[in-house]
């Protein structure tokens, strides 16, 4: 089993960037693919970038290829998400994510995740 923190949530100003950080207990870190997601208000929870155990292989949105950029460190249990060019649309709660499974973009295969940190990007 596996909890998740995230920080590094906040406001920002469009073309501005952040960055995430997910912590994770346990000593089987490395034994999770991890992914990130998004919801915004009145909408589902979406899938914005996952990364694979060993971090050599990622997928990413659509929306946010080019300025999303997924990381881990094994060594410390964390997973990233770096965000630049931000876009008032990117506006919602980020979550990371867990999967003991193949690495994969359905929420619905995810069976940990974290309490989620609000990210605001102002126009």
């Amino acid at each position: 089993q596996v909890q998740l923190v995230e920080s590094g949530g906040g406001l920002v100003q469009a073309g501005g960037s952040l960055r995430l950080s997910c912590a994770a207990s346990g000593r089987t870190f490395s034994s999770y693919n991890m992914g990130w997601f998004c919801q915004a208000p009145g909408k589902e929870r979406e899938f914005v970038a996952a990364i694979s155990r060993s971090g050599t292989t990622t997928y990413y949105a659509d929306s946010v290829k080019g300025r999303f950029t997924i990381s881990r460190d094994n060594a410390k249990n964390t997973v990233y998400l770096q965000m630049n060019s931000l876009k008032p649309e990117d506006t919602a709660v980020f979550y990371c994510a867990a999967t003991i499974v193949n690495i994969n973009t359905s929420p619905h295969m995810y069976g940990y995740w974290g309490q989620g940190t609000q990210v605001t990007v102002s126009s």
